[in-house]
C-alpha cells in the first residue's frame, strides 16, 4: 500500500455502544438542540426588536446567543444525522471544518463571558461612570479585541492539529492497525490526531498548551473581575443592598461555572482517564 495514500472519509464512533437505543436518542438530543435554538433565538430577537434591552450586557448577551448556535450546531446536527440515517462517517474536509468551528466557537463563548465579567465590574464598582466606559464604541471594539484573540488562539490549535505543514496536509493512512475511527462524537483535535501516522507527542502538547491559554487566562481575567466586585459588595451598606448587588450577577456566574466546569472535566477525563 502506497504510504502517501489517505482515507477520504472518517468514522465517528459517537455513542455506537447504545445502538438499541438511537431512537430515544436521537428524539433526545433533538429536544435539546431545538430549546437551545429557540431559546438563542429568542433573545437575540428581543435584543434586537426591544430598546430597552439596549445596555452593554444585553448587547454581550446575544453575541453569546449567536456563538451557542453555531456551536451547538456544528455539534449536534451531524449526530442527529447519524441517528436518523445511520450513517456515521465524515469527510476528512468536512471534520476540520467542523473542527474550526467547534475550537472557534469555544474560544469566542469565552472571550465573550469574560467581556460580561467585566461589564458587571464595571457595573457594580464603578456605577456612576457605567454609561461613559461602557459606550457602543468601546463594546465593538472589545468584540474587536475578542475576535483578535480568538484567531491567534486558532492558529495555534490549527497548527498542532497535523503533523504536516497544515491540517490538511496530515498524513491518515488507510490501514488495519490505525483505522480511521474518531473515538468521540465529533472531530475533537485529540482524536483525529491519534490517527496521523506520525509522532504525535510535539502536536498534542501545543494543542493542550493552546487550549490551556484559551481557558486559563480568560478564567483568570473572570476570577479577578469577581474578585474585585466581591470587594466591592463586601463594602456596601445593607444586606438587601448587597443581595440585589451579587443577584446581577448569578446567571452570569452560574454560565461561567457550567462552561469551565465542564471544559476542565472533559480535558481531563480525556486525557488522564
Amino acid at each position: 500500500m502506497n504510504s502517501t495514500q489517505t482515507v477520504s472519509e472518517f468514522i465517528i464512533v459517537g455513542l455506537s455502544e447504545f445502538e438499541d437505543k438511537k431512537t430515544l436518542l436521537f428524539v433526545l438530543f433533538l429536544l435539546a438542540y431545538t430549546n437551545i435554538l429557540g431559546g438563542n433565538t429568542m433573545i437575540i430577537y428581543l435584543v434586537w426588536t426591544d430598546a430597552k434591552l439596549s445596555s452593554p450586557m444585553y448587547f454581550f448577551l446575544h453575541n453569546l446567543s449567536f456563538v451557542d448556535i453555531v456551536y451547538t450546531s456544528v455539534t449536534i446536527l451531524n449526530m442527529l444525522s447519524g441517528f436518523l440515517t445511520g450513517t456515521k462517517t465524515i469527510s476528512v474536509p468536512g471534520c476540520f471544518l467542523q473542527m474550526y468551528w467547534f475550537i472557534s466557537m469555544a474560544v469566542t463563548g469565552s472571550g465573550l463571558l469574560t467581556v460580561m465579567a467585566f461589564d458587571r465590574y464595571v457595573a457594580i464598582c464603578n456605577p456612576l461612570r457605567y454609561t461613559a466606559i461602557m459606550t457602543r464604541k468601546k463594546r465593538l471594539k472589545t468584540r474587536g479585541l475578542t475576535d483578535l484573540y480568538v484567531n491567534g488562539d486558532l492558529s495555534a490549535c490549527s497548527s498542532s492539529v497535523g503533523p504536516g505543514d497544515s491540517a490538511w496536509g496530515a498524513p491518515f493512512p488507510p490501514s488495519p492497525t490505525i483505522p480511521n475511527r474518531v473515538r468521540h462524537f465529533l472531530c475533537n483535535p485529540s482524536s483525529v490526531m491519534r490517527l496521523a501516522c506520525a509522532n504525535i507527542t510535539v502536536n498534542s502538547r501545543l494543542s493542550l498548551a493552546s487550549a490551556l491559554v484559551a481557558l486559563l487566562t480568560t478564567l483568570a481575567l473572570i476570577l479577578s473581575s469577581y474578585a474585585a466586585i466581591g470587594a466591592s459588595i463586601c463594602r456596601m451598606g445593607s444586606w438587601e443592598v448587597r443581595r440585589k448587588a451579587f443577584t446581577t450577577c448569578a446567571a452570569h456566574l452560574t454560565v461561567v461555572s457550567i462552561s469551565y466546569g465542564s471544559a476542565a472535566f472533559v480535558y481531563t477525563s480525556y486525557r488522564v482517564g
